[in-house]
């Protein structure tokens, strides 16, 4: 398990890290809100732990801006104990929230509990059914559908699609797909994905000059737009 701690302050990052690293994780350090979504977009984690009282971008931004393009699990680790902060935290897509300071274990805790939700979360996704108009994914057997006639895709185009449905409605920019989809190596070859992106629209679009589900967010990257 990766996780990517983002707070200022180099004794609480040093001791994050002692303490996950003692228990099996990898750790990954941010000393700004900047610099943790660069880590965020190019080396994904299993889990953030965010403080939010940072100079620049500070938490709740850096909370707004991975809920456009990630469900990665984030934990607020912050000094501020008011629950307007708390409310707003988790409003903004923040699962847990732990007040400074705090105790190794307690945190231990609250990780296995928010990583645990996650994974029930994740399986019930895998093994359902998606439908929207006249577009159907059957995730277990890997079987997509438009109006009922089978639709073959690639592996790549599958896992594409696959990706975005799970983060439909949000914008994913280029990078996250290509990350996701490709490796971390592949995070700057927007060619491969406008290909791959221009093919599954003429896979599951009925006029892909007039796409219903996959939208283009100028200079940002691909909305999968449902009916929810």
């Amino acid at each position: 398990m990766k996780v990517l701690v983002i707070d200022d302050e180099p004794q609480i990052r040093r001791a994050l890290r002692a303490g996950l690293e003692r228990s099996g994780f990898t750790v990954m350090a941010a000393a700004s809100g900047e610099e943790g979504l660069d880590i965020a977009s190019t080396h994904p984690s299993d889990l953030v732990i965010l403080d939010l009282a940072m100079p620049g971008t500070d938490g709740f931004e850096v909370c707004k801006e991975l809920r456009k393009w990630s469900k990665v699990p984030i934990i607020v680790l912050s000094v501020r104990a008011s629950e307007e902060d708390k409310i707003k935290a988790l409003d903004l897509g923040a699962d847990d929230y732990l007040t400074k300071p705090f105790g190794v274990g307690e945190l231990l805790a609250r990780i296995r509990a928010v990583l645990r939700r996650f994974s029930a979360a994740e399986s019930d996704s895998a093994e359902s059914i998606f439908k929207s108009g006249d577009l159907e994914v059957d995730f277990p057997h890997r079987q997509v559908t438009v109006s009922g006639q089978p639709v073959h895709l690639t592996p790549k185009e599958y896992d594409l699609l696959k990706c975005m449905i799970e983060y439909r409605n949000r914008v994913l920019t280029h990078r996250h797909l290509l990350t996701k989809v490709w490796g971390a190596e592949y995070a700057d070859d927007t060619h491969t994905l406008r290909v791959h992106m221009a093919n599954l629209r003429n896979k599951i679009e009925a006029d892909p000059t007039r796409p219903r589900f996959i939208h283009t967010e100028t200079r940002i990257g691909y909305r999968f737009r449902t009916d929810e």
